[in-house]
């Protein structure tokens, strides 16, 4: 009867640790759900099209796996998908960036700025630009960058991310960035 005791913890503590370590992850950082909303938005933002459809349905095969995998494995605390993300402010963001991105998409076909992997705009070589077009232009990529950040604070906050993760938000919206400009 002891020897039945003493093994009988050991797959008690593994069970019980797999399911705090799923309902941690599904609680503290949505990775699925920020990278639907960032597409979302940078597809408004950068007015894409091609493709969307395609990658759409994929998402949702892979999705729909993952869904059925988590609930067999870890049937604690299942979030609800969320589809979109808007409240007045992200529509103010969006517009802001949508109305900028016409001013600077001809400095993104030069090579002139660049989307970083953090989340952000920077400048690349300006070689050919005045002083006075360079001053314009740090002037648009600090105001892209400042409404970026308001806009990622904002993102985790209508999907009740902490706050501190915003840097792991705005590496998700990176890659769309980036997708957006080739």
């Amino acid at each position: 009867m002891k020897f039945y005791r003493k093994t009988l913890w050991i797959p008690t503590l593994f069970c019980t640790l797999l399911i705090f370590a799923c309902v941690t992850i599904n609680i503290y950082f949505p990775a699925e759900k920020v990278e639907s909303v960032a597409g979302e938005i940078v597809k408004d933002i950068r007015g894409q099209e091609g493709g969307a459809e395609d990658k759409s349905l994929k998402n949702q095969k892979d999705s729909l796996f993952r869904q059925t995998i988590l609930a067999f494995f870890c049937p604690v605390a299942h979030a609800e998908d969320v589809v979109t993300v808007s409240n007045p402010t992200i529509r103010a963001l969006k517009q802001k960036m949508k109305a900028r991105f016409g001013q600077m998409k001809p400095f993104y076909k030069k090579g002139m700025l660049k989307e970083g992997g953090n989340g952000y705009v920077s400048i690349g070589s300006t070689g050919g630009l005045g002083l006075k077009d360079k001053r314009n232009l740090k002037a648009l990529v600090d105001a892209e960058n400042r409404d970026r950040k308001s806009l990622y604070a904002e993102v985790a906050k209508a999907l009740k991310i902490d706050p501190s993760q915003t840097g792991k938000i705005a590496g998700i919206f990176a890659k769309e960035w980036q997708k957006s400009v080739k």
